[in-house]
């Protein structure tokens, strides 16, 4: 049987952290906003649906977290 591990809030894996940071880059945000939305509890849909539909990354980062 598998043991769960519990997960605090706001924390993301190193593994989940990369990917959410692959789609925030490919989404088109900077390097230093995608890196600070990987990180933290930030609905990742949301944040490339703001910069698709023209909101600036930073504008959209201080909204997000």
């Amino acid at each position: 049987m598998a043991v769960a591990q519990a997960i605090e809030p706001g924390t993301v894996s190193p593994e989940v952290e990369a990917w959410r940071l692959h789609v925030l880059l490919q989404a088109g945000y900077p390097v230093n906003v995608a890196e600070r939305l990987a990180r933290s509890d930030a609905d990742l849909h949301k944040a490339v649906e703001m910069l698709g539909n023209g909101c600036s990354a930073h504008v959209a980062a201080r909204i997000l977290t």
